[in-house]
């Protein structure tokens, strides 16, 4: 029987520990940092998808510093670009020795680098690594997916940290499944959701993926077995009385747009993606002229999508830097940490290039533009409201008639992102609970001749 039930277990891809008990739980962890830690040591391969302002840093460091101990050999942290100083500063504070490096050079047993730099790196030289927003490899086509998936397989020892693991695609928890080293990819898809294939009046196919009919339980029970998702403490069962967020204040400010594009008579309100994106151009100087306008002498960040927004953003607000893609990684991160350190007052900059890990507590006062992305929206934000902020925090939404429909699509997803962490929390909170395997009491009768 226990052969057999061992045989259950296997096929509930349930995997059991593959790390070791902890050597090292400094005092400065916590209560449920070091629970969480103490996990995913013992896992040794490891999700931890904690809220913004939860202390990945410190705990992916404590995790880190674990598997030196164990195996006397380097781990390599990697994170996007400016965090990788961030980490080091960290460490720094905790009496962690740790190091960043650009070329591939180990000076420490802790290594830290960007995403950017990875290949610099050879797998072969450590014992372990940590992602640090880790969402960034979350898209199943991307380069990024693909060269971390492939470092990270010949490690015994992978954490991966985020807040925004799959912020409404239940897809995007495998591509993190994979890089841990379980379940593949489309072995998930197959395992848990079936295909359908819906038609529209024109006979126009459009595939959906639903769960199966008896997998959504054990979908997210196999997530939680190796991840662990938080966004307050009580998630876990422990006091949130630190982790209490000041209030969020957001406003949308509507801009008409009253010019006529190219082709039209007269104007017309916005309806397809592409004249949402002519009405931006056509609004952009009212749109940045009310941003220069609404700002005052407080540290403040202007999230913008458009070069043209982000260069007429620089020149009509005093004190204003931005920081563009056609900037060096270098100059990038020396502008994002005059920011992150005071040095500078107004930062202008797109989502996608400093959105992800920075600390910007000292910022309450944010301006963006927005996307259809809602993770860029979530996380934009989330720079600044975060736990350690002791402000109150205001979001002003610069936005225009025709994209009325972008901000109900942010609306929609956030509702989306917002269910699926309740599920990775209660499915987390199952597995805290329940075995893989019942325990049944009651004794059936059998006929004789079985």
């Amino acid at each position: 029987m226990s052969d057999y039930g061992e045989f259950i277990k296997g096929k509930s891809q349930l995997d059991g520990d593959q790390g070791f008990d902890p050597l090292w739980m400094p005092d400065f962890l916590f209560d449920f940092q070091r629970h969480l830690v103490e996990w995913a040591v013992r896992k040794g391969r490891a999700a931890i998808w904690a809220d913004c302002g939860l202390g990945k840093t410190p705990m992916q460091l404590v995790w880190a510093e674990n598997v030196v101990k164990k195996t006397n050999r380097p781990v390599l942290i990697v994170t996007p670009l400016a965090v990788s100083q961030q980490t080091c500063r960290e460490a720094e504070k905790f009496d962690i020795e740790c190091t960043s490096s650009r070329d591939g050079t180990i000076r420490s047993k802790l290594v830290v680098t960007n995403y950017e730099r990875l290949h610099y790196f050879n797998p072969d030289d450590f014992s372990g690594m940590v992602c640090d927003e880790s969402s960034a490899i979350k898209n199943f086509a991307s380069k990024r997916r693909a060269s971390v998936t492939e470092f990270m397989r010949r490690l015994p020892y992978r954490l991966l940290c985020t807040a925004t693991a799959a912020p409404n695609d239940h897809f995007e928890l495998g591509t993190s499944s994979e890089a841990l080293g379980y379940l593949g990819y489309r072995d998930m898809i197959t395992k848990f959701f079936k295909q359908d294939t819906h038609k529209d009046h024109l006979g126009w196919g459009r595939t959906v993926y639903r769960f199966r009919g008896h997998a959504e339980r054990p979908f997210w029970r196999w997530v939680s077995s190796w991840a662990r998702a938080i966004r307050h403490p009580s998630d876990l069962g422990f006091d949130d009385e630190r982790f209490i967020l000041p209030p969020l204040n957001e406003r949308e400010i509507m801009v008409s747009c009253d010019k006529v594009r190219d082709g039209q008579l007269f104007a017309t309100p916005a309806r397809s993606l592409q004249e949402q994106r002519e009405d931006r151009r056509l609004t952009l100087a009212d749109r940045c002229g009310i941003v220069a306008e609404s700002i005052n002498g407080n540290p403040t960040v202007v999230w913008c999508h458009l070069n043209d927004e982000a260069d007429e953003l620089e020149r009509i607000i005093p004190d204003a830097k931005q920081v563009k893609g056609a900037m060096s990684d270098d100059a990038k991160e020396e502008r994002l940490l005059a920011f992150s350190d005071g040095q500078l007052r107004v930062l202008v900059t797109k989502p996608k290039i400093g959105c992800w890990g920075l600390n910007w507590q000292h910022c309450s006062d944010v301006y963006m533009f927005p996307s259809h992305s809602f993770e860029q929206y979530y996380q934009a934000i989330r720079r600044c409201w975060r736990f350690g902020q002791t402000k109150p925090v205001n979001v002003s939404v610069i936005t225009t008639e025709g994209e009325a429909g972008v901000l109900a699509s942010l609306r929609r997803k956030a509702d989306q992102a917002d269910t699926m962490f309740s599920n990775l929390v209660a499915g987390m909170s199952n597995e805290l609970h329940i075995s893989s395997l019942e325990t049944f009491t009651d004794q059936e009768e059998v006929p004789s001749w079985l």
